[in-house]
C-alpha cells in the first residue's frame, strides 16, 4: 500500500458491510493480518477505533468488500503516519479532572439492528481511554441505546477512578459524563417516570447506583459538541477531522 493514493478519512460515509455469501472470497490469513495490525495501532490511533472495528466483524470469513474497507483504513494510515496523541503536561495550580463523552448510533447496523456506542475519558486534556463497540442488546429506542452507552462508559469510569487511587492520583472533582439524549439522562434521574424502562436489564442500572452515590455526574451537551460521535459511525471529512483535533490526535513529528 506505499505507492497508493491516501485517503482524508478511515471508512466512506454510508458504508455499509455486510456478509455476502455470493461475493468473491479473499484470503482470510492475510485479511486477519492486516485486523490485527490495525488493532495495535489503535492503541494511540483513537481517530480509527470506529472504523477498525468495523472491519473486524469479518475475519470470519472475509470478501471483496470487506477488503477493500481494510484498504481504504490503511490509506489513511499512510496519509496520517505522523498522527498520534500527546500527555500534555497541565498548568501548575490548575485541578486534575476526569471528563467523559458517551454517544451511540442507534440501529446503526442494518443486519442486526444493534447499536454503535463509543465513548472517550480524558484526564485534563488528553485522551486516556476510548472505546467503539456494538450494544450487547438491541435498543427499542434511541433513549435506551444512549441509556446503555452510558452505562458502559459508568463502568469505565469507576475503573478509572479505582485505577488513579492506586497511583496516588488525587481527582478534585467527580467523574462528568457528558451525553447528547435528555431522555437518557432523565432516566437516570427519574427512573419511575418511565414506563418504557422496565424491559431493561438490571445489570444496565449501574450508572444510577454511581450518579445516586455521588461519583458520577450526568450532564447534557448538544450534539455538536459531543466528541464520541466519531466512534459510532462514519463522518463527513469536515466532521470528522473537526473531532479528530478535538480528541486529541494531531501530527507528533
Amino acid at each position: 500500500m506505499d505507492n497508493n493514493n491516501s485517503t482524508s478519512t478511515p471508512t466512506e460515509v454510508g458504508l455499509r458491510l455486510e456478509k455476502k455469501p455470493e461475493e468473491e472470497a479473499v484470503d482470510p490469513t492475510t485479511y486477519r493480518s492486516i485486523i490485527g495490525s490495525l488493532r495495535y495501532l489503535c492503541n494511540t490511533r483513537l481517530d480509527m477505533s470506529y472504523s477498525v472495528g468495523l472491519i473486524s466483524m469479518f475475519m470470519q470469513n472475509p470478501r471483496v468488500s470487506h477488503m477493500n474497507a481494510a484498504k481504504r483504513v490503511l490509506r489513511y494510515a499512510r496519509g496520517t503516519i505522523n498522527s498520534g496523541i500527546l500527555l500534555a503536561k497541565e498548568k501548575q495550580g490548575e485541578d486534575l479532572k476526569l471528563t467523559a463523552y458517551s454517544d451511540v448510533d442507534w440501529c446503526g447496523d442494518k443486519f442486526d439492528i444493534r447499536s454503535t456506542a463509543g465513548y472517550i475519558f480524558f484526564l485534563g486534556t488528553t485522551p486516556i481511554s476510548w472505546s467503539s463497540r456494538k450494544e450487547s442488546v438491541v435498543a427499542l429506542s434511541s433513549c435506551e441505546a444512549e441509556y446503555l452507552a452510558a452505562c458502559e462508559a459508568s463502568c469505565q469510569a469507576v475503573w478509572l477512578c479505582s485505577l488513579m487511587r492506586e497511583l496516588e492520583v488525587e481527582l478534585n472533582e467527580k467523574v462528568k459524563l457528558l451525553v447528547d439524549n435528555k431522555s437518557a439522562i432523565n432516566l437516570v434521574h427519574h427512573p419511575a417516570s418511565h414506563g418504557r424502562s422496565k424491559h431493561i436489564e438490571t445489570k444496565f442500572h449501574y450508572i444510577r447506583e454511581q450518579v445516586n452515590k455521588g461519583s458520577l455526574e450526568v450532564e447534557y451537551c448538544s450534539s455538536e459538541k459531543q466528541l464520541a460521535d466519531i466512534f459510532t459511525k462514519p463522518l463527513k471529512l469536515d466532521r470528522f477531522s473537526q473531532l479528530r483535533q478535538l480528541i486529541g490526535v494531531r501530527s507528533v513529528s
